[in-house]
């Protein structure tokens, strides 16, 4: 009996130390957990609230790539760049919110970080006032598709070929393989003609005009066969030549016809002018210039 006293007496003192560790322990824990960082006399975080928000974070970064994963799995692979792009921007967004909700809920005031960044937030955002602009539009770009990269656009009288759209800028190459760095923001300021949107197929047109008298059924032939002959162009549908109007000095006309790259349609607008020209001297059309007679009138006489 007195052995069976000694051993629960000794199962106790052993429960009890236990019990006096885990709580020297627990209590260490809670001390460390409830240690303060002071950032500020205002801003003060615990070890525990960092925890915390580290945790929301993770969890949301893991619940935004399933929203990914979900959003993009029908969006074609050549657009999955441009949407991650945009994403991206919407995460750190999220990322944001989720950081001062989080704080705000562990007890830190939100609005002393608010005030205290606040004069450094106006001042970085009226000197990246443009840089915003041409970010936004990037955005908007990337979302509506207006320009995409093998556009050919003209922009503020410039004419070039995309080749890379960015969050900022436009990459664009010219005709004489000049490289255009265009502001995003343009997009939004100014008139864009994008010559491709409908596809690679343009119609071109050259204009000229004849003295008055001349055959004009044999101006229409001339200029068509002269279209037909032209390896660039298209024939179908087929070059069409328009009356287009009884000019001051002259009868104008305009040559309608179809290229397949309208980025280099220049050399055969200047292929045809010369086959025109050539043409029109082999059967004696003149193209007539502006002319005016000045009278000289004596007033003493």
């Amino acid at each position: 009996m007195a052995k069976i006293l000694i051993v629960l007496v000794f199962q106790d003192i052993e429960n009890i130390g236990e019990t006096i560790t885990e709580s020297s322990a627990w209590e260490k824990l809670s001390q460390f957990l409830n240690l303060r960082i002071d950032f500020t006399k205002e801003i003060s975080v615990s070890v525990l609230e960092l925890l915390i928000l580290i945790t929301v974070i993770f969890i949301t970064s893991i619940v935004l790539k399933v929203i990914y994963r979900i959003l993009t799995r029908k969006v074609p692979e050549h657009d999955k760049g441009k949407f991650q792009v945009v994403f991206g921007y919407f995460k750190w967004l999220v990322y944001v919110i989720i950081f001062l909700v989080t704080l705000d809920s562990v007890g830190v005031n939100v609005t002393a970080i608010f005030a205290a960044s606040a004069a450094l937030l106006i001042g970085i955002g009226l000197a990246l006032q443009t840089f915003f602009q041409d970010i936004i539009s990037g955005v908007f770009i990337l979302i509506d598709q207006s320009v995409q990269v093998g556009d050919i656009i003209e922009l503020d009288g410039k004419v070039g070929r995309i080749e890379e759209i960015k969050l900022r800028t436009t990459r664009a190459v010219t005709i004489d393989n000049k490289v255009l760095i265009i502001p995003n923001h343009l997009y939004l300021t100014n008139i864009l003609y994008n010559w491709t949107q409908n596809g690679s197929v343009t119609r071109e047109n050259v204009e000229v005009g004849v003295a008055y008298g001349s055959d004009i059924r044999l101006v229409e032939k001339i200029l068509i066969n002269v279209a037909n002959d032209h390896e660039s162009i298209l024939h179908d549908p087929k070059p069409l030549v328009l009356f287009t109007n009884f000019g001051d000095s002259s009868l104008n006309f305009k040559l309608v016809f179809t290229l397949n790259d309208s980025f280099i349609s220049a050399i055969p607008k200047s292929d045809l002018r010369f086959a025109i020209d050539k043409a029109f001297k082999e059967n004696n059309i003149s193209i007539p210039f502006p002319q005016r007679d000045v009278h000289i009138i004596d007033k003493n006489k």
